[in-house]
């Protein structure tokens, strides 16, 4: 069988191909890999030399900041400004107000993480937003909407002074609540997320068996979405350990009472800036720690 193509513009002679000519090179083509899309394939799979620069600008920016805090951190006297009174007093109250926190926002969060991934209600959408705020509000703002709301003449709070004298502002507890406002959203996140990508068939096949929902979400449920819930009350825990603004708003700076480790590198900074430093260094170390033994499930529960 032949083909013949029409002349092309200059006047040429007519072209005839063989169709097992054009077989031939169809084949060859084929094995060659010049098909258009792999062809398109190929130049997609190039490496993007033009991002270079901004990608090592963003990352120098990132990552200078603290190169500086490991350079000049007091190597020689990090053991004995960490045994400093006010520094243990701080280092301590962070560690048990954040694992308080951490604790507080696994009860209130994984419900609500189940309830906006699993349930359909008017204002789900809404009720997101909420939840979703505290992470993108500033945290001083945060704190004075916790002192209008649970303060001694807040909306709730006047009732707690009035009915039993009891004012929550300005002590240890109050460090407690600022932790779990700011913190809680990102376990929210992260079991929602897992939720959403848990397989359902298991919990439908248990359903079929006679189970009960709270067995279900106990024996089925749970142990599916572990490795989110997990992540996100670690992320819950730093975010809860680093917490500042909503903290000295809410809370004050009491040594020994509500002086967490941020406050006091607030304050060190002023007085000596060496220990500020270590205290610093402190807290990323905890950071960084977190963030490699998570790997990169604290991206997907974002």
């Amino acid at each position: 069988m032949r083909a013949s193509a029409p002349p092309d513009g200059d006047g040429d002679a007519p072209v005839t191909v063989h169709a097992r000519s054009r077989g031939a090179a169809g084949g060859d083509r084929r094995a060659g890999g010049d098909r258009p899309g792999e062809r398109v394939r190929a130049r997609s799979g190039r490496f993007p030399w033009l991002l270079v620069i901004p990608a090592l600008g963003g990352l120098v920016f990132l990552a200078l900041p603290m190169a500086g805090l490991l350079l000049r951190a007091p190597w020689s006297t990090l053991g004995t400004r960490l045994l400093e009174p006010e520094i243990r007093a701080a280092l301590a109250l962070s560690l048990t107000t954040a694992t308080v926190a951490t604790g507080v926002a696994l009860m209130l969060g994984v419900p609500l993480a189940w309830l906006l991934a699993r349930t359909a209600f008017p204002g789900r959408r809404f009720v997101r937003a909420l939840v979703t705020v505290p992470m993108v509000m500033p945290p001083v703002v945060g704190g004075v909407a916790l002192l209008l709301a649970l303060g001694r003449r807040g909306v709730v709070g006047q009732f707690l002074y009035d009915g039993f004298g009891y004012s929550m502002p300005f002590t240890t507890p109050a460090v407690v609540v600022a932790q779990v406002f700011v913190a809680m959203p990102f376990l929210v996140i992260s079991v929602e997320g897992a939720l959403r990508g848990a397989d359902r068939r298991y919990e439908e096949a248990a359903a079929t068996l006679g189970a009960t929902r709270a067995t279900i979400f106990r024996r089925v449920t749970l142990p599916m979405v572990l490795p989110g819930v997990l992540a996100g009350a670690v992320l819950c825990w730093a975010r809860a350990l680093g917490e500042f603004g909503a903290t000295i708003t809410f809370a004050g700076n009491f040594p020994g009472r509500t002086q967490t480790m941020p406050i006091a590198v607030y304050l060190e900074m002023q007085r000596d800036p060496e220990t500020a430093i270590v205290v610093s260094l402190v807290l990323l170390l905890v950071s960084i720690a977190i963030l490699v033994g998570l790997r990169d499930r604290w991206v997907r529960a974002l």
